[in-house]
């Protein structure tokens, strides 16, 4: 079967851009005029997801309130030639279904997937990890597609200097990389030391997961900082079965953290076809 739900974890209080997530989620900060949420909702569209299950907090009423109906808001993008964001938003809805489960605890990103079971059911599922954004779907297409062919987990994958591993889940690969980018993963660390590092292949924030995972979420000790980490929940997959990562070539941001974030708003206006010649040249006239 090929995923039809993805699980976006909104749950954090998104520290690194206190004070602004006082009042408003990371996840709806936004990327010029459209919130970083809405554009990974648009990537889960173009890979065929019908259902979106958003793992928030009661502390972030907002992040509902976005994905309320409203007609006049519409009627506005439309009144000011917005056509394209209107009709992103109607697909809310329509094209695809959101709801919600809740992580009112900050137990880990496991522990935050696992809140999802329930809306997830026993079927492949989409992780999406909302401060990492994508140029399109292709990448998450990819890997819906090698889930259903392998019948075993998937991950995104991103080739780092050795400097960087330290910062990320980083995987051990089995044989050679095939001309897709497809690798056999044969198991994986979370935040190594650099010189104990398997590889220079860390996992970014896309996955299509096989729904045992969640037996092994549920029966996880905690890991590194006291939670409860997908990483290590991945690990026992990857050395009980099939498990691939797709190196892909599709242009990715990390929000998280204020330059990222600053870096995808710039590019993306840049490329933006109603903003990008003005931009651009105020950008070179600054030198």
């Amino acid at each position: 079967m090929r995923a039809r739900t993805a699980v976006i974890p909104a749950a954090g209080m998104g520290t690194r851009f206190l004070p602004a997530t006082k009042a408003v989620p990371k996840e709806l900060l936004p990327i010029i005029d459209t919130p970083a949420l809405q554009l990974i909702i648009d990537e889960a569209v173009g890979a065929g997801i019908q259902h979106v299950v958003i793992v928030t907090s009661h502390a972030k009423p907002a992040i509902e309130a976005y994905f309320q109906p409203a007609s006049d808001v519409l009627a506005k993008l439309r009144s000011s030639g917005r056509e394209a964001v209107a009709a992103s938003l109607e697909r809310i809805g329509r094209d695809i279904r959101v709801s919600f489960a809740y992580q009112d605890e900050p137990r880990g990103l496991g522990h935050a997937v696992w809140c999802a079971r329930e809306a997830v059911g026993d079927e492949p599922f989409a992780v999406m990890l909302p401060d990492e954004l994508m140029g399109d779907s292709r990448l998450l297409n990819q890997m819906a597609d090698l889930c259903e062919a392998s019948s075993g987990s998937v991950v995104g994958l991103l080739q780092v200097p050795p400097a960087e591993v330290s910062a990320y889940g980083v995987i051990t690969p089995v044989g050679d990389r095939s001309a897709d980018g497809v690798v056999r993963i044969g198991g994986m660390v979370e935040k190594p030391a650099q010189h104990e590092a398997p590889s220079d292949l860390i996992i970014i924030g896309r996955y299509v997961l096989t729904p045992d995972v969640f037996g092994i979420l549920e029966h996880l000790p905690p890991g590194r900082g006291g939670e409860i980490q997908l990483t290590d929940a991945l690990q026992v997959q990857a050395t009980a079965g099939v498990f691939h990562g797709v190196l892909g070539s599709t242009r990715r941001y990390d929000t998280g953290n204020p330059l990222g974030w600053l870096t995808a708003v710039v590019d993306l206006a840049l490329d933006d076809p109603a903003i990008g010649a003005e931009f651009r040249a105020w950008l070179n006239a600054r030198g």
